[in-house]
């Protein structure tokens, strides 16, 4: 199984991208994604923005795995 997250881009240099997700920023390739701009939320899969989503789509991703998360500790 993979898994790809919902991440937002901050800043762009060449095929390189600085996104953050939760506060935590990265530098990832946008080589897959060149369509994508600053601002856009991308599916980023092992370093690589494989997908341009929209914002409502990223925030609902986000918003699950944050449930998820929040279940996985309430059971300890």
């Amino acid at each position: 199984m993979c898994l790809a997250v919902p991440v937002k881009i901050v800043s762009i240099e060449g095929d390189q991208a600085e996104v953050d997700i939760g506060g935590v920023s990265r530098r990832v390739s946008i080589a897959l994604t060149p369509e994508a701009a600053i601002g856009d939320y991308v599916l980023l899969h092992t370093g690589y923005a494989i997908n341009v989503l929209n914002e409502a789509e990223a925030r609902e991703t986000l918003d699950l795995l944050e449930r998820m998360v929040e279940a996985d500790e309430a059971r300890g």
